[in-house]
């Protein structure tokens, strides 16, 4: 099979269970999958347990390979994780940080890795912070290099944990764009947890939604996200309207009478 599924899959922490049970049929290749659900519902931690950085039990299957049997490393080469914020402190070139992140992954220092490095900052927009130290950045631009390291790796499987929380809204768009096409280019999976239900409907192919650690629905955005679960999920009444260029997007008029959290 080909892309991520996801069978009795069980994570967490020693003294607490988050997600119980969880079971995906299939995120496909060359698709975004956007994690939807209120604060707290493990989002983050189900990201962190696919990447085998959070303790789990269940199956992985990655174009038809389990996961969870594989080494470390192994995993590591075929799964990339990028987390909320890069660690501080880190005193690098931007261009040098990025060409560890791809020798990591087994790619050699040469010129034409140079210029594959190069060419992926120009895509993002920050072709011209190559040369500027990581702790001079600003939280969004580390958020643009963290991409790029991420994507330098060339994963199988795209693991993004808020990557929108600190830019703008013009480098929201242009950030969600390029990892769409990026994606399409790659024919990879790529799962992103993002807060904003309204980038999940202009940008998300395939949305999973996350209560209490439960799945509460799968399938396209539209299929996701309906009055009904914005009320169930978020304890929100809610209505999705087309905007006058026909992209739905949510509005929410007041809460539930009895919250649903």
């Amino acid at each position: 099979m080909q892309g991520l599924k996801i069978s009795g899959f069980k994570a967490g922490y020693p003294k607490r269970q988050v997600i119980a049970n969880l079971n995906v049929e299939r995120l496909p290749r060359g698709e975004i999958t956007v994690l939807l659900g209120p604060n707290g519902c493990g989002k983050s931690t189900l990201l962190r347990s696919l990447a085998g950085l959070n303790r789990a039990q269940g199956e992985l299957w990655l174009n038809g390979e389990e996961l969870t049997a594989l080494p470390f490393a192994r995993r590591a080469s075929r799964v990339v994780y990028l987390p909320q914020s890069l660690p501080a402190g880190v005193h690098l070139h931007v261009l040098e940080s990025i060409i560890v992140a791809q020798r990591a992954s087994g790619g050699r220092s040469s010129a034409a890795s140079e210029a594959e490095v190069m060419t992926l900052l120009d895509r993002l927009g920050i072709a011209h912070l190559a040369l500027s130290y990581l702790d001079q950045l600003s939280g969004g631009q580390k958020q643009l290099v963290g991409l790029a390291q991420s994507l330098i790796r060339h994963p199988e499987l795209l693991l993004l944990d808020e990557p929108l929380s600190a830019l703008d809204l013009n480098y929201q768009f242009h950030v969600m764009d390029l990892v769409r096409r990026e994606t399409r280019s790659r024919n990879i999976v790529t799962v992103v947890v993002v807060h904003d239900i309204n980038i999940a409907l202009r940008h998300a192919d395939h949305v999973l939604m996350l209560r209490h650690g439960e799945l509460i629905a799968d399938g396209r955005p539209e299929e996701v996200i309906t009055p009904e679960s914005l009320a169930r999920v978020y304890g929100v009444t809610g209505r999705i309207e087309c905007c006058s260029q026909g992209v739905p997007q949510v509005l929410i008029d007041g809460l539930v009478a009895s919250p649903a959290f």
